[in-house]
């Protein structure tokens, strides 16, 4: 069947042929999660690597095995150097765990009291409804444990395989790049060669500017706070950035932590609500100024995608699948957009009328 009689189907088929297409790739994602989450991921980091790899192998002559590891070892080292910081800095603030147990117990005495005077429910009534409740994750504390440990092993493992595969990703290139032209027909070998460049341009550009963005908001919520004198300021800067990766939900995950530390150890409210004013506007000026000039116009996806998208990610992969799940809808716009019979997908995956910033076009200009 070509594409002019998939046109001339009913709507009832179209739409039957597209849900099921839906719900079989979604059954698959969710069934194949173990193997195509380190995938997609070494995907990422293999090009984003790749541009060192292959000045190692051009410039040093190293052979590609070699030009490979010490790429994916130099990665590490950069992922090890942020944990050993944030690490570092939690260690510091599990020296205040008397501080903060004080603070809750003050707080919740508070709470009490308000629900006492407010819903007229005695304090007696309060203490029995929460020693009931402390009793119940007393008693799953076991399963919670067991749990956590068996997360963090399947965390580990997730992390090995990964760089394994983004291993092998650098080492056989040539290979994969091969076998995708040659899976299509000779007359779209250039559509499909097209596709491969776009999305590695798109990815790496994605990557390298959203780590510059993610370097600049911890800097100035850092700074900020240090100023404010806010406790922890390089901690939670550092956490800003990080969760900064996630669009929308990262921000006000931050803003909840942040606020909550601050409460624990300032005990003073305004600096609770200056530093969720500052966090606010950090993210207004990311959104606004910093991620169009910085990120640039790579990835045109609209706001309602990238919320879908994230939740999306979130329900089938969990924290994986929302940091996954912009690249991934970005390169599905662009198989989209080269496609015939896709294309009106990419245009409900796009940015209605974008038009880039002055200040991000005099960038790309003086890129080119």
């Amino acid at each position: 069947m070509d594409l002019q009689q998939i046109k001339t189907q009913p709507f009832h088929v179209k739409l039957a042929t597209v849900l099921f297409s839906l719900v079989t790739l979604c059954y698959i994602t969710i069934v194949a999660k173990e193997i195509l989450s380190p995938l997609i991921f070494s995907c990422l980091f293999s090009i984003l690597l790749l541009p060192f790899a292959s000045f190692l192998e051009r410039k040093i002559k190293l052979p590609r095995s070699a030009a490979s590891m010490i790429s994916i070892l130099s990665l590490l080292g950069c992922i090890a150097l942020i944990l050993y910081i944030v690490g570092s800095q939690l260690s510091d603030l599990g020296n205040d765990w008397p501080q903060f147990q004080q603070q809750l117990l003050k707080t919740l005495d508070n709470v009490r009291d308000w629900v006492a005077a407010t819903f007229h429910v005695n304090a007696n009534k309060q203490l029995n409804y929460v020693n009931s409740a402390t009793s119940k994750m007393m008693a799953s504390g076991t399963t919670v444990i067991g749990a956590t440990l068996l997360s963090l092993s399947s965390l580990l493992l997730f992390f090995v395989f990964t760089f394994i595969y983004t291993f092998f990703f650098l080492l056989y290139r040539k290979l994969i790049m091969k076998f995708l032209l040659s899976v299509f027909l000779d007359e779209n070998s250039n559509v499909v060669h097209d596709i491969i460049e776009k999305v590695q341009h798109m990815i790496r550009k994605y990557i390298i500017g959203l780590l510059i963005e993610m370097a600049i908001v911890s800097t100035v919520v850092c700074l900020v706070f240090w100023l404010l004198g806010i406790k922890y300021a390089i901690l939670l800067g550092l956490l800003t950035g990080l969760f900064n990766i996630i669009p929308y939900i990262g921000i006000f995950s931050a803003l909840v932590i942040s606020s909550l530390v601050t409460f624990a150890t300032a005990t003073a409210v305004s600096k609770v609500i200056m530093v969720a004013a500052t966090l606010v506007v950090t993210h207004l000026v990311d959104s606004n100024v910093l991620l169009p000039v910085v990120v640039g116009s790579k990835v045109r996806i609209n706001a309602l995608v990238t919320v879908l998208g994230v939740i999306i990610g979130e329900m089938i992969w969990g924290i994986p699948g929302m940091f996954l799940s912009i690249p991934v809808v970005a390169v599905l716009k662009i198989i989209f957009d080269r496609v015939d019979g896709l294309k009106p997908w990419g245009i409900i995956l796009g940015d209605e009328d974008y038009k880039p910033s002055k200040l991000a076009t005099k960038l790309e200009t003086r890129k080119k």
